[in-house]
Formats: structure tokens, C-alpha cells, sequence
């Protein structure tokens, strides 16, 4: 079953690429005692995620600062220097945090994990977003299949 609106967040640890290499980040370290979108990607560098989904937080992230989101977070199952260096490419600088989900952990606690080995990519993260509070999910957009629509930026930006 996965996670829904009203669940903590279970205790994970996430990559976090450094100008000293990896860092450990743990969910508490991240939303404890502040509101965060989180958004998940099942691959860095692939189109849909790159040229739409994205885009879609880190050109909204003054408006989400506005409506009191203290930080925006990205997470995908890809090691913490493919996450740094995509940041790179997408240019997020501080709009948001890149953190690597590199064996899937979080996005099988949380039950939304995607079998993609056909199409070659192994174990992902399944699309969605969430704004999360102290640790607590109060909204969730889980998309079907390979859709784009409910989990992008405009669309939770929607339900603040």
C-alpha cells in the first residue's frame, strides 16, 4: 500500500551531492518542522523529467516561497552525482535539493516504487509530488502509467 495524505513520512536517508562528495540526508534532517514539496522523477536526464517536470518547480519556486514553502526537494533512483550534475545541467542552483534515492529505499517504503526493467531501466521511483508538513503528507499527486499531469509544479501549486 502506498503512503496517502494524513502519513509521516518513514525514516529514510537520502545522497545528497556535495562539494566534499555525497552527503547523508535523512527525512528528518529534510521536513522536520518545515513545509517541503517533495517531487519524484523515475530517471534524471529523461525527457519528460527534464524538458517538463523539472522545470516545473524550479520556474515556480519564488511562487511556492510565497504561498510558505520553505524548500522544494527532487528525488529520483539515481546515484548522488547523476542528481548534482543534473541540477548542474537544469540550472535549480538554490531552488531546490537534488537527493538521490540510489537504491530505491524511499520510494519502496513509501510504496510507490516502478518496475521500469522494460524498458531497461531496473527499479525507479513512480511520478508524483507531495507537500509535506513537519513530516506529514497533506497532499499527494501520484500519476498513472506514464502520464504527466498531476504531479507537476502548476498542478500542486494549485491545491495551495
Amino acid at each position: 500500500m502506498s503512503i496517502q495524505i494524513g502519513d509521516k513520512l518513514p525514516d529514510a536517508t537520502f545522497m545528497e551531492a556535495t562539494a566534499d562528495g555525497p552527503a547523508p540526508r535523512t527525512t528528518a534532517d529534510i521536513f522536520a518542522g518545515k513545509t517541503v514539496v517533495l517531487f519524484a522523477v523515475p530517471g534524471a536526464f529523461t525527457p519528460t523529467c527534464s524538458v517538463k517536470h523539472l522545470p516545473s518547480f524550479r520556474d515556480a519556486a519564488d511562487t511556492f516561497s510565497a504561498k510558505g514553502v520553505d524548500e522544494i526537494v527532487c528525488t529520483s533512483v539515481n546515484d548522488a552525482f547523476v542528481m548534482g550534475e543534473w541540477g548542474k545541467a537544469e540550472n535549480v542552483g538554490n531552488t531546490m535539493r537534488m537527493l538521490a534515492d540510489g537504491n530505491g529505499a524511499f520510494a519502496k517504503a513509501i510504496g510507490l516504487e516502478l518496475d521500469a526493467s522494460g524498458f531497461g531501466m531496473g527499479a525507479r521511483s513512480q511520478r508524483y509530488s507531495m507537500l509535506v508538513k513537519d513530516g506529514v503528507v497533506v497532499q499527494l499527486n501520484v500519476e498513472d502509467g506514464g502520464a504527466y499531469e498531476v504531479s507537476s509544479g502548476e498542478y500542486l501549486l494549485g491545491q495551495l
